[in-house]
Order: structure tokens, then sequence, then C-alpha cells
């Protein structure tokens, strides 16, 4: 009966976790270019009970014997990069991804982050930075004399200079994939980091080599399904339940054990 109680617990801590990753999810459920993620679970090792070989006879096997499970355990949160819906702001620094890819920023310690949050702002040197003043790599500088900015879907920069007739590109937007863009490290404020799972960033142009393209005056939204969440928690509170009444009855089976009256 010991065992029952560990698998039990093993249940629970499971659904705990779940509980953390969906309340993690709808807290988010509002956060520009936030992805969900979800938890991937497998069971544990298996215990072979008795001297059971499953045989009907000497020459035919029909099962592998007695095995009792013993639980299970979270082995991995994965993100869902599934496209967010594209929001109209209209305010000129802003700029949506439509399609796969990411915006590298630079990032403290001469480190590269990367961003689908594409709310820029112009510091105290006319950089586009994140809201969090991590300017864009490579670095784009607007004019002061620049009357409007202008985002094209190819990632080109160009402003509107009082007194010309004619637009002057300033620079171009560089967007980075992944092998395997599930395998990047969250580094919270809306950052992703490189890591061996994720492999190394490859920089090309917006629409170029399967990144997607730019739209400006626009911001993404979370891909957050709040109804969704809503009944994966449901879901995880019942099976924290049930696992709770396994314990309980389990504590009910060994409190009549140890009353056994001779």
């Amino acid at each position: 009966m010991l065992r029952a109680l560990n698998t039990a617990a093993s249940g629970m801590k499971v659904q705990e976790l779940t509980v953390d990753n969906i309340s993690h999810n709808l807290a988010n459920a509002n956060t520009t270019a936030f992805k969900k993620s979800r938890l991937e679970f497998e069971d544990l090792l298996y215990l072979n009970i008795g001297n059971s070989e499953g045989q009907a006879s000497a020459e035919n096997q029909v099962s592998p014997g007695l095995q009792i499970g013993s639980g299970a355990r979270t082995i991995a949160n994965l993100k869902s990069l599934s496209q967010g819906t594209l929001e109209e702001t209209q305010r000129e620094l802003d700029v949506a991804i439509d399609g796969e890819g990411f915006l590298p920023l630079s990032y403290r310690d001469n480190e590269t982050a990367y961003t689908r949050d594409g709310s820029f702002k112009l510091d105290s040197q006319r950089r586009l930075v994140s809201s969090h003043g991590y300017p864009l790599q490579p670095a784009i500088t607007i004019p002061e004399n620049a009357s409007k900015i202008y985002i094209g879907r190819d990632g080109v920069v160009s402003v509107a200079i009082e007194g010309q007739n004619q637009l002057q590109t300033v620079a171009e937007i560089v967007m980075a994939r992944f092998p395997n863009p599930s395998g990047l490290s969250s580094e919270g404020s809306n950052l992703l980091k490189q890591t061996a799972a994720s492999g190394e960033a490859i920089l090309n142009k917006p629409g170029v080599g399967g990144n997607g393209t730019l739209s400006q005056s626009m911001l993404e939204r979370s891909n957050v399904d709040v109804v969704s969440e809503m009944v994966r928690l449901i879901t995880a509170q019942r099976a924290y339940e049930i696992n709770s009444k396994v314990i309980r009855s389990g504590d009910e089976m060994l409190s009549m054990v140890n009353n056994l009256v001779r």
C-alpha cells in the first residue's frame, strides 16, 4: 500500500506543475507576442511483482508478467510557436512579425537576445530599442529631422525628411530563425536566448529564407486560448483531487491493517 501512496503523490506533483504552467499562460494572455507552453509527462519505472512469466503454456507467452507502475513525472515544457492575432495600433514604431522568425536585440554583456515583441521606442540616441532599452541588432538610428518613419514588409526602414520629396532609406531590419525554436530559453521581458537545443541563429532579411514579413503599426497578441486553458485547469484540478483521494484511501486501509485484532 505504501507503493500506492508514492504513486499518487507523484501524480499530485505532476498536476501541481500543470496548474503552475496554466496559471503562467493565463497571466500572460494579454502580453505582446507571448507564446503559451505545455508540459509533457512520462510514466515512471515499472516493478515486476512475483515470478509470473505470463505464459499460457510452455510455448506461448501472452504477457510480460505482472508489472506495477510507480507514477508519472514531468520531462519537458514545450512552447507553442503558433501565430498570434495581429492587432492594429496606429503607432509607427510598432512592428509585428507575420510568420516565423525573431528580432535580434543587443542584450547585456555583449550578448544577443531575441524577441517577437515589436513595440519599439526611440532612446536618447534616437536608436530603435525595445521597451527595456535594448537596441535592435544591427543598430538603427533615426535622423533628428525625420518627420515620419516607414517600415516596409521587407524590413527596409525609410524616413520622410522635411523639405525633401523622396524618402531616405535609413537601414534594414534583420530577422533570425532557429533549427529548433522550441529550444530557446525564456529570459523574461519578452526575451529569448539561444541554447544548444535551439541551434545557431540563421540571420536573413524579412520574407527571405523562411522568415516572416513585418507589418508596421501592428503588434502580435498572445497565442493563449483562455477557454482551452480553463478546460485544462479544470482537468488538472480533478486529477489532483482523484490522486488525493487515493492517498486518503491508502491511509484508511493502512489504519485498518494496524487495527486488526486477532
